[in-house]
């Protein structure tokens, strides 16, 4: 017996969609109904999807130095969680995080990596890996969180960085890898971004540093 194929966006009916608010970001409703695995559709019913536009994850590497380049800034989202009881009030609003950013229509996400570390961390990215992919919170947002890994040269990197016009104080630190999976086993990390690329790297570490060691970046 054959499996039953996998449902697919065609097995969506979306019955009405509008768009409530509009400001920084963006909130849609939509009204609609889905096949069902039993058969037969679902009764229509309404859901409002958060639309804040695709991003990036840079995780920024030397592997001379066996160091990763990470940013500290202030995250609102990570505020305004303080005001219920599932964050406690030293695990934030200021996130220590891989540098990041929003892919803008017509960009690809390896410039958006590149731009993104000159602009957050001052560094330049010599080489790059795709990680994964994800997506920040399937529930009520459509955000695809691109992930990759960028070869770098973290000597005389730190400082405070970020564009004045977007409201941004970067900080930036240069993290020996261990000490840097050593906050994310104790928890001190909590950003998805974080935990995301962080893990990816730790699977991969030896195998990046094998390999940008020995060609140099090519």
């Amino acid at each position: 017996m054959n499996p039953k194929p996998p449902p697919t966006a065609a097995d969506v009916d979306i019955l009405e969609r509008a768009t409530p608010f509009q400001g920084y970001f963006r909130i849609d409703r939509y009204r609609l109904r889905h096949r069902l695995f039993s058969g037969g559709w679902s009764q229509p019913f309404s859901r409002e999807i958060f639309e804040r536009g695709h991003a990036i994850v840079a995780v920024l590497y030397d592997p001379n130095r066996d160091a990763l380049v990470l940013v500290e800034q202030f995250r609102m989202g990570a505020f305004a969680a303080q005001q219920s009881p599932w964050l406690a009030e030293n695990e934030g609003p200021w996130l220590v995080e891989p540098v990041a950013g929003i892919i803008d229509p017509g960009e690809a996400p390896e410039d958006v990596v590149r731009r993104e570390a000159m602009e957050e961390a001052g560094c330049t990215v010599t080489d790059l890996i795709f990680a994964c992919k994800y997506l920040a919170s399937a529930g009520g947002s459509s955000e695809v969180v691109h992930v990759y890994c960028g070869r770098v040269d973290s000597q005389g990197i730190g400082g405070i960085h970020g564009l004045d016009h977007e409201h941004e104080d970067i900080r930036v630190l240069v993290v020996p890898a261990g000490e840097a999976l050593g906050w994310l086993d104790s928890g001190r990390l909590i950003s998805a971004s974080a935990i995301v690329g962080l893990q990816w790297f730790r699977q991969h570490r030896e195998a990046l540093r094998k390999r940008w060691m020995a060609t140099g970046g090519a």
